[in-house]
């Protein structure tokens, strides 16, 4: 059985704001120092969050939803998540500061760096082969691990909290044409666009995927979801074998196109950032800004997300080096 998930209204990105202050930060917006003939590249810069991801924006509101709603009684078993990393690190550093234990379920393809991080935050990790974490995602249980269970996408409180990112580039930015988005699950995409149909509503919203999966502009053809050959990749924080039944009504609602870029763009982005600007990007970070300079999310002020930096150091310096891991 599916769960209702719903678009955020204004009041509740306010909410958001108020519940995610002083502990995720408002991130800088910045100028990519790159020469692209008729685009001009604005890098949101999410990667500066405390813990290296916007995850906590969404992390943190889903908890204090709970707590404003049901009481502290109600995490009295602990929190649990299925998450590939940068969710579960912003839920464990939340229910940590509460005194909750929490247990963060993750895909083997997980980058070590994040599930090093939980496990120090003294989240209780468990890796499983991807399939049988997709099934935890779907079915929202875990065998043998108790708590309320926190869904990384499908989670109004989720979508609100990375609705916030949307706000803060409507207040900075005076005009732009489009915004492009890393598409995981959808949480980001639905967020960030709910926002700008409001605020900026003749602004494009762009998904970029990456050859290794492509579940969102296969659902946009077919008209539904439709499952997709996932491969594994050193892009581990977006993809998926299928949009989710309840993401998927808020997603076509809130994205105009989406796009694919090659692992090999997205190597090239994160070398670009590292070389002009210092800014350390994972692969899905630097998805936005491989899909703004392969030009297929067209022209003019395009701002890119760029979602978090947790990166292996196996997998960074091989890419620094010239090279694309798989």
């Amino acid at each position: 059985m599916t769960r209702a998930v719903h678009l955020p209204s204004a009041p509740d990105v306010e909410a958001a704001r108020a519940n995610i202050a002083g502990v995720a930060m408002r991130t800088p917006l910045v100028r990519l120092d790159v020469d692209v003939p008729g685009v001009n590249i604005h890098l949101k810069l999410e990667n500066l969050q405390p813990l290296g991801s916007f995850k906590i924006r969404a992390a943190v509101n889903a908890l204090k939803t709970v707590l404003k709603t049901k009481g502290p009684d109600a995490l009295s078993a602990g929190v649990l998540a299925a998450s590939a990393g940068n969710f579960g690190q912003g839920l464990a550093r939340a229910a940590r500061d509460m005194g909750v234990q929490a247990t963060i379920v993750a895909p083997d393809s997980a980058a070590q760096t994040k599930t090093a991080a939980l496990e120090a935050m003294g989240a209780r990790v468990i890796r499983i082969p991807f399939e049988d974490w997709w099934q935890v995602l779907t079915t929202r249980r875990f065998e043998g691990a108790d708590g309320v269970f926190f869904h990384p996408v499908a989670d109004s409180a989720v979508v609100a909290g990375n609705a916030t990112i949307g706000e803060e580039i409507a207040e900075d930015l005076a005009r732009f044409d489009a915004v492009i988005v890393p598409f995981g699950g959808g949480g980001l995409a639905s967020g960030i666009g709910s926002v700008m149909r409001r605020r900026a509503p003749n602004a494009r919203m762009v998904v970029v995927e990456s050859e290794a999966a492509q579940p969102l502009a296969t659902a946009l053809a077919a008209g539904l979801p439709t499952k997709v050959t996932h491969a594994p990749s050193f892009v581990d924080g977006m993809g998926s074998s299928i949009v989710l039944d309840e993401m998927w009504p808020l997603v076509r609602e809130s994205v105009d196109q989406a796009v694919c870029v090659s692992l090999g763009e997205i190597a090239d982005a994160i070398r670009l950032l590292a070389a002009r600007h210092h800014v350390i990007a994972e692969g899905a970070g630097a998805a936005a800004v491989a899909a703004a300079l392969s030009g297929r999310a067209g022209k003019g002020d395009i701002v890119c997300i760029v979602s978090g930096g947790n990166i292996d150091a196996s997998k960074l310096g091989p890419i620094l080096a010239g090279q694309t891991p798989a």
